[in-house]
């Protein structure tokens, strides 16, 4: 599943969000998608979105992807976002700004108790490995997109990170 439909992904539940629909069912096919917002649904299994994704992919025929492998190589989006907070965007005026591509969850390391994958201080190039964000299970390594300095880390590991949220600050070379 490609950003854009990820961002879509995320459109979609927000709307629903917004406008208090409570209930949603969609069946096409073989694929059965139902959305349940309230008090007795857990945020983790309020949507299925696996199927919701599958359902978007079969909508857009044009967009389809071959079986993707465990972990994805994601580039980072260069471009503002009106997701991202002005203020970081002030604090980081003159550095460059890693992006996420991606709705999902940051994690510094590839794995629980390994070395980050950068810190602080660390000389980067470009392509070079920043973190990962997981997203439906998928670990989706973020690559950095310029060479140079990390200065500043700008989500905490385990976090929510959104579409298009600042997650690195660089001092390009």
């Amino acid at each position: 599943m490609n950003p854009e439909e990820l961002g879509q992904l995320k459109e979609l539940i927000e709307f629903l969000k917004q406008n208090e629909i409570g209930e949603f069912s969609l069946e096409r096919g073989d694929l059965k998608v139902n959305v349940k917002f309230g008090s007795e649904q857990s945020s983790s299994s309020a949507v299925d979105l696996a199927s919701l994704a599958r359902l978007m992919a079969m909508q857009q025929p044009s967009a389809a992807q071959p079986a993707s492998p465990a972990v994805q190589h994601v580039a980072p989006q260069v471009h503002a976002s009106a997701a991202a907070p002005a203020v970081v965007e002030d604090e980081n005026a003159g550095l460059h700004i890693v992006k996420s591509p991606i709705v999902g969850t940051f994690y510094e390391s590839p794995s629980p108790g390994a070395n980050a994958f950068v810190k602080i201080g660390d000389q980067v190039e470009n392509g070079q490995v920043l973190c990962i964000v997981e997203a439906m299970k998928l670990m989706n390594e973020i690559e950095s997109d310029a060479a140079g300095e990390v200065v500043k880390r700008l989500v905490q590991n385990g976090q929510p990170v959104e579409y298009g949220q600042p997650l690195f600050a660089l001092k390009a070379r």
